[in-house]
């Protein structure tokens, strides 16, 4: 029998998002009513059932509900033992309930060379894609914004291009507010920011913080919003208005080709099942016997991961950067 390529190959690199975890330090549930580290649980449990090997999982902010010390140091170790099953680097992005400070006491790695109070800002390697969180924090406040500082510091990053690409992650995404109260929330000065990621190796912008997945596109590059894990927004609710509730939480999975990128939410589990179940195996046998080959993913370029490599922002900005609006 002659085989047949399907017409892509095995993606180069498999990554999870999720967002929005909202830990609290105490024994009390968020806001009297959602137990946040139960839900958290549930969805690594299920990661770990499903067998996936993701090489990272990138959190996109409000990790902790009130910033509390004792909230990072329960989410780290509740994902650490994850991570090191899975075989994959934690990325951490901050979000506007997020403590810098307390974050970096319980994450004394993830951000060696800032003080405290510094956004947490970084640069990584995961074998030849590049990863990069910015911190669109406002100590004090709920909307996003970034400083110029930040922006000419990832300006710098992106001047040399990442073997496979670059992926930004940020808590504020840069799209529409669909829900009209999250308004006073969105992140501030876009044109910035498109200035600086316009025509350069950003393959797909990741964020957080609207509490339900959606899509869109920001100069020119894809951006894809996870849901919470902890409690998601009913977009179902009366126009206009807005209810937080207890159910569809969520994460993404992200499957990067050579020439695109594949976002899928993923559901907590449940739900009758419809249908024949079918294992790994049995798909496997049915490819063969349709004479079906998937074939591995071709590389951007042959590399070695040169592992996690940090860059941080720099304290003081070297000269005024004024980036002009697309």
């Amino acid at each position: 029998m002659e085989l047949i390529e399907a017409e892509y190959p095995k993606p180069g690199h498999v990554l999870l998002h999720l967002s929005d975890l909202h830990l609290v330090g105490g024994p009390g549930t968020l806001y009297g009513s959602v137990d946040s580290s139960t839900r958290l649980q549930e969805i690594c449990d299920q990661i770990i059932a499903s067998k996936i090997r993701p090489e990272a999982i990138i959190f996109t902010g409000d990790l902790a509900d009130k910033g509390e010390l004792q909230a990072y140091q329960r989410l780290r170790e509740m994902i650490e033992p994850v991570c090191d099953l899975l075989g994959a680097k934690a990325i951490w992005a901050m979000g506007n309930h997020d403590n810098r400070a307390n974050f970096r006491s319980a994450f004394e790695d993830a951000s060696e060379a800032s003080k405290p109070q510094d956004p947490v800002d970084r640069s990584y390697f995961v074998n030849g894609l590049r990863i990069i969180t910015l911190d669109t924090t406002v100590p004090g406040h709920h909307y996003g914004e970034l400083s110029e500082a930040q922006l000419e510091w990832l300006a710098s990053e992106l001047a040399t291009p990442a073997p496979d690409g670059t992926i930004l992650a940020l808590h504020h995404p840069p799209v529409p507010c669909v829900q009209d109260l999250a308004v006073l929330v969105e992140l501030r000065g876009q044109a910035a920011l498109a200035a600086v990621v316009r025509n350069t190796d950003v393959r797909t912008i990741l964020g957080g913080h609207l509490h339900y997945s959606t899509t869109a596109g920001f100069a020119g590059i894809p951006v894809s919003v996870a849901s919470a894990t902890c409690y998601t927004q009913d977009l179902g609710v009366r126009a206009g208005g807005q209810r937080g509730r207890d159910g569809a939480q969520s994460y993404n999975m992200i499957h990067v080709y050579e020439h695109t990128i594949v976002h899928s939410v993923v559901p907590m589990s449940g739900g009758v099942t419809v249908g024949e179940p079918v294992d790994a195996a049995e798909v496997q046998r049915r490819l063969a016997e349709a004479g079906i080959r998937i074939p591995h993913e071709s590389r951007v370029g042959a590399h070695t991961s040169p592992g996690t490599l940090t860059s941080s922002l720099p304290l003081v900005s070297p000269g005024g950067f004024t980036p002009k609006a697309p």
